[in-house]
């Protein structure tokens, strides 16, 4: 659901190859905004879609690796896509949320929070697929862009 100007902006530039060239742009700006905010805001929040900050802890150095990432709100919990910009690799920090069970969370400038993971996979992953896909439509050309790669898709769930 488009909520806003600055959505439709940014849905319809995702859909575009070229802006997949922005990361060397966006990563920067996202790290310094949320130095200046105390980790309340990035840019993904600039432009009104949904980023959560998260911190897990390292699969070989066993230090607590923190990123900033678009989700996609599920009920209490939330999807992520580690589509890596449409590159062919997987990104860092999916493997080092494959190997955690647990990690903390920040979303909408909230506190920490900490959270299960679970890794989408099976028959539960293509109807996850699509909710994503329908809330974010860029996951369609970036996965074109990684030659076909299968991201990895977790969900993360407040922990009471």
């Amino acid at each position: 659901m488009v909520r806003n100007p600055s959505q439709r902006l940014a849905r319809l530039i995702a859909v575009q190859s070229w802006a997949m060239h922005g990361a060397g742009v966006v990563l920067p700006a996202e790290r310094l905004l949320r130095r200046l905010t105390g980790g309340r805001r990035g840019v993904l929040d600039l432009a009104g879609l949904p980023s959560i900050e998260i911190t897990v802890v390292g699969r070989k150095s066993g230090q607590p690796r923190t990123t900033s990432l678009l989700c996609v709100p599920d009920g209490d919990g939330f999807f992520l896509v580690a589509s890596n910009w449409g590159k062919p690799q997987h990104p860092a920090w999916s493997a080092n949320l494959r190997a955690a069970s647990t990690a903390s969370a920040r979303f909408n400038g909230s506190s920490a929070f900490p959270v299960t993971v679970a890794e989408i996979t099976g028959v539960d992953r293509k109807p996850v697929w699509d909710q994503v896909v329908e809330f974010w439509p860029g996951y369609e050309m970036e996965y074109k862009l990684a030659a076909g790669r299968e991201f990895r898709i977790f969900r993360l769930d407040r922990i009471a």
